[in-house]
């Protein structure tokens, strides 16, 4: 079986799998195999029982490459893999936090509130502030929020770090301290806590971590060159000397465990997002942080032709500091790489479509052809044009299953039930469907609320106290009655029964079928689609409770919700497009301000990042890369003349076969 689990492999790779030690750092080119990589490496630790599954907790970025790492390394060993912690960081602390929420102030019923419930009730903490100040924006105030949670500060730490003559920085303080109020008192955590929250938790309680320190001997984390602060602070806990009061000897040797044995995957090269607060120095300092630990480099790529290879290594070979890296392939060189320039974005677009068609005249089915842009604002030529030529196409990314309103109330209904304590999720649901109820209301029974320092749902069977009149009252006391007898029925019925109930009990559901708009109808499609997941999910997690379901369909990210098996063509921006591959990439929009974004020009490092990502797209490609520019394009309502992007002068001609308007240039 040990050898069986070498077969195949390269040196690098073998190397990988079988190296032991304190520290492993396997510097894993785009296509060279890391998740094999990992996945034997793991498989070799337990057929040589080196560890336990329980002992091993393997971290990615996506529910996607975790269910793939599972299912990879239950080929290679059956039933034994189970028991293992394969997980993204999320739901790991996710895990942890159910466990110990208690100590944190938190019941174990939590709620984890997803950006758009984030945004939602910041949005309402602007509005009740009376803030004024222009530029307060939800979105921008709850993106300062996670860039501070993912450095380890708190609001009182925001507070001391700001400047308070500004009175925006102010405002947003203020926001900030309300909203872990907030937080606290429903009950939940949003997605940057889990992992904040976590790490506190293992500082503050060093039983705890000496807990999960004892129990994960090896720790195994992929696209470590991704992870922010709060994420490498995380591994930095779990991986630490167990403190002396909390050690003790393992029964199997005597003796007392070493800090667990650390792997991490990833490559400065494909590091993009700064922006989310990753931090390359994570990689780059591996082995000063783990002091004895080994580098391996794998080079080999398994993807793409060398003519790909070869133009992503020069385009990426012009950023500074990094460590030398050159992909190759045993492959052969391929087609040359097509550079497309159109006069307009139109043009652009009826290129790029008329050259799909061909490719499905010539076998190339719609789901092996993605379109990759740096910014959203080039999808929509791109669509119109797919449109009009009636090729199936989904934007990957856009707008998702579970953020539309009639998902996210339904969901509401279940928050309710699984978390009396959610404030919010009682007043998105106080008058959907349509019930009478005003803002006015919402407001009187939240400061009952607030001055009887009780939930608002509990308000809500007070308020007869209100003087609301006869018929207000009386729809509050049904919907009222409504949540009690959904919480009742949840003790002992399945998830999707509780949500058609809740569904058809509330009238939400009549709403819809009765509405005129065929909007609605779709709709009603869309609720039954969510009815048939719940099933689905609780047909493989049958023990789940409803916050359990909950939280895991949070946890879902944008990569995670592409159908492999689709008949369409795939469009997303470069950063959805990490960690997938196609056979045909066409890169769009390679103009000096668009790739190159026109940001990246005044931030220390942009145009760096800027090269990574056009790396990272270049490298999606397994046969065949088109890149295509405008000569102009016509965006939010201005047409502006540009460039060619500075990027494609680094590929060598000789790899590049161009057509377009560049061409009928003579450029």
């Amino acid at each position: 079986m040990n050898q069986n689990l070498l077969e195949g492999l390269n040196p690098q790779q073998v190397a990988a799998v079988t190296h032991r030690g304190p520290g492993l750092l396997i510097v894993a080119g785009a296509g060279s195999g890391k998740t094999k990589v990992l996945t034997h490496r793991i498989a070799h630790l337990l057929a040589n029982k080196e560890a336990w599954p329980s002992q091993i907790l393997a971290i990615t970025f996506t529910n996607k490459a975790a269910n793939e790492m599972k299912e990879r390394v239950h080929a290679l060993l059956g039933s034994v893999a189970d028991g293992m912690w394969i997980k993204t960081f999320h739901s790991a602390c996710l895990q942890i936090l159910r466990r110990e929420a208690g100590l944190l102030g938190h019941d174990s019923n939590f709620t984890v509130y997803d950006t758009g419930d984030t945004r939602a009730l910041i949005k309402r903490l602007i509005r009740e502030s009376g803030s004024d100040i222009e530029g307060l924006k939800p979105q921008s105030v709850a993106a300062r929020i996670s860039n501070a949670k993912n450095e380890l500060k708190d609001s009182e730490d925001f507070y001391s770090m700001i400047d308070s003559s500004n009175p925006k920085d102010r405002a947003i303080a203020e926001i900030f301290t309300r909203y872990a109020k907030e937080l606290r008192k429903n009950n939940a955590f949003d997605f940057d806590d889990l992992i904040a929250e976590t790490v506190y938790l293992f500082r503050s309680f060093p039983n705890i971590a000496a807990q999960y320190q004892r129990r994960f001997r090896h720790i195994l984390v992929d696209e470590y060159q991704d992870t922010n602060h709060a994420q490498y602070s995380l591994i930095r806990e779990l991986t630490k000397p167990i403190a002396d009061a909390h050690n003790e000897p393992d029964p199997s040797t005597g003796e007392l465990p070493e800090p667990s044995a650390i792997t991490v995957v990833g490559d400065s090269d494909q590091s993009i997002y700064a922006f989310r607060g990753a931090d390359m120095r994570n990689i780059a300092e591996f082995a000063k942080d783990f002091p004895g630990s080994t580098t391996i480099l794998l080079e080999q790529n398994y993807r793409s032709t060398q003519n790909i290879l070869s133009a992503a290594n020069a385009v990426i070979s012009k950023n500074f500091d990094r460590p030398e890296k050159n992909l190759w392939t045993d492959a052969g060189d391929g087609e040359k790489i097509i550079s497309f320039t159109g006069l307009d974005e139109r043009a652009e677009a009826a290129y790029v479509v008329d050259q799909i068609s061909e490719l499905r005249d010539s076998s190339v089915a719609y789901r092996d052809i993605a379109i990759l842009y740096r910014t959203n604002a080039l999808s929509p030529s791109l669509e119109a044009e797919l449109k009009s030529q009636r090729i199936p196409y989904a934007v990957i990314g856009g707008l998702k299953f579970y953020e539309r309103k009639e998902i996210k109330d339904a969901l509401a209904y279940l928050t309710v039930i699984a978390n009396p304590r959610d404030d919010e999720a009682i007043r998105r649901i106080l008058n959907e469907p349509t019930r009478g109820i005003g803002e006015k209301t919402e407001l009187k029974i939240a400061e009952l609320a607030r001055r009887e320092e009780i939930s608002f749902r509990q308000a809500l069977g007070r308020t007869d106290t209100l003087g609301l009149g006869p018929k207000l009252t009386n729809a509050l006391t049904a919907f009222s009655k409504l949540l009690n007898d959904l919480d009742a029925m949840a003790v002992e019925s399945k998830i999707a029964d509780v949500l058609s109930a809740a569904l058809n009990l509330s009238g939400y559901r009549g709403a819809l079928e009765d509405s005129r708009d065929p909007q609605d109808e779709a709709r009603v499609d869309n609720l039954d689609a969510l009815i048939g997941q719940v099933f689905e999910y609780q047909r493989q997690n049958p023990d789940a409770t409803i916050a359990e379901y909950l939280a895991d369909i949070t946890l879902a990210a944008a990569a995670d919700e592409i159908d492999d098996d689709s008949g369409s063509v795939s469009l997303m921006t470069l950063h959805t497009a990490k960690g997938l591959e196609y056979e045909v990439i066409f890169l769009v929009g390679l103009e000096q301000g668009t790739l190159p974004h026109v940001r990246s020009f005044d931030e220390p490092g942009g145009v760096a990042e800027e090269r990574r990502l056009l790396y990272v797209g270049m490298t999606r490609a397994r046969a065949r890369l088109y890149l295509t520019s405008a000569l102009q394009r016509t965006l939010f309502g201005s047409t502006t003349a540009f460039l060619p992007s500075s990027f494609l002068a680094d590929i060598p001609p000789e790899l590049l076969q161009t057509e377009g308007a560049e061409r009928a240039s003579g450029g």
